[in-house]
């Protein structure tokens, strides 16, 4: 995963390939976190096996936790609950928090809620530090198995939005589509424009972790191509390249605090390509200072990927987008 820190080096052209691009998106696909879900013990049935309870799996990072259920259940079935718990358990009851008790958005990707977490911790001094800063300047990465905790029933209704199924992830996915495209392009023509079959192809994409089946249809509502010159001046609104959307979709998430949203054009008002480091020291000045020798008091991280400054948002656009069609940047303290 390190040759995302490493196109920063090249020039603009060596990466404006199909090839490139599509080589980092299947690199983004393929990324993975490691979870450790333990069912709740006040709410085993009896005669579980209480010595198995703990289920470890590398989860997508582009995937749900509604649709990791199919799985744990198998699991749960075959190896923890007695038959009799088997029919009485419903798996539409079943509901995650975090080992420190908090309830999991559901409807954000594996990998936002696994970095989301980390950067959360890397902010509270009193819990096990789990981002350090070494020697360097730049931060390590300890990878640690993000602990969940899953519910049996009595779900929180009035917490969730919807209820933690697959259709209702499903629908909840779909929209967030629906507004990056808009996002993206100011309106909604390629989304809407999609049969209910490719509608539907897009989630199975996801549901059965196959990038192909994804992407091809994808890539009729994102940038398929990254220019190989970077316009000099404002491009015409009729391309689709990376550097000719109206704005790329763009969330930062503070350690437990709010998501800023805000829009993130491509390209400067002076006709230069947008970075990260700009777009991140205009919406969070203190923690990136853009001028003076005052150093960065925190990092930004997406796709578990500690990015360099100068990326350039077309860029993220096109290569680091989540399935759902956003860039989210979690931004983590330096300790």
């Amino acid at each position: 995963m390190s040759a995302y820190g490493t196109s920063r080096h090249h020039p603009p052209s060596s990466f404006a390939t199909s090839a490139s691009v599509a080589l980092f998106r299947r690199l983004a696909w393929e990324g993975t976190v490691p979870l450790e879900i333990r069912v709740d013990p006040k709410e085993l049935p009896a005669n579980s096996d209480r010595g198995l309870e703990c289920y470890y799996i590398q989860a997508p990072r582009v995937s749900y936790l509604p649709l990791l259920m199919p799985e744990l259940r198998r699991f749960l079935m075959d190896v923890v609950f007695d038959d009799a718990a088997a029919r009485i358990l419903k798996e539409e009851d079943w509901w995650f928090e975090s080992e420190e008790g908090a309830l999991l958005k559901w409807h954000w990707p594996i990998g936002l809620i696994y970095d989301n977490h980390a950067i959360s911790a890397s902010a509270r001094a009193s819990s096990a530090a789990s981002i350090s800063t070494g020697t360097g300047t730049a931060p390590e990465l300890q990878i640690t198995p993000l602990k969940l905790i899953l519910h049996l029933a009595s779900p929180p209704t009035e917490k969730l939005l919807l209820p933690p199924s697959a259709e209702a992830c499903k629908q909840a996915f779909m929209g967030q589509l629906k507004e990056a495209d808009f996002i993206r392009w100011g309106n909604t023509k390629r989304m809407t424009g999609l049969r209910k079959a490719e509608q539907d192809g897009i989630w199975e994409g996801i549901r059965e972790h196959n990038f192909d089946d994804y992407w091809r249809v994808a890539s009729k509502i994102v940038p398929t191509t990254i220019p190989a010159a970077r316009p000099s001046s404002p491009p015409p609104p009729h391309r689709d390249g990376a550097y000719n959307v109206r704005s790329v979709p763009v969330r930062l998430y503070l350690p437990d605090g709010p998501v800023i949203q805000d829009l993130a054009p491509p390209i400067m008002e002076d006709g230069t390509p947008s970075t990260l480091s700009r777009y991140l020291s205009t919406h969070l000045p203190l923690l990136f200072p853009s001028q003076g020798p005052t150093p960065d008091l925190a990092f930004p991280l997406v796709q578990g990927i500690i990015l360099p400054p100068e990326t350039e948002m077309a860029w993220l656009g096109a290569c680091m987008a989540g399935a759902d069609g956003w860039v989210n940047v979690c931004v983590g303290l330096l300790q």
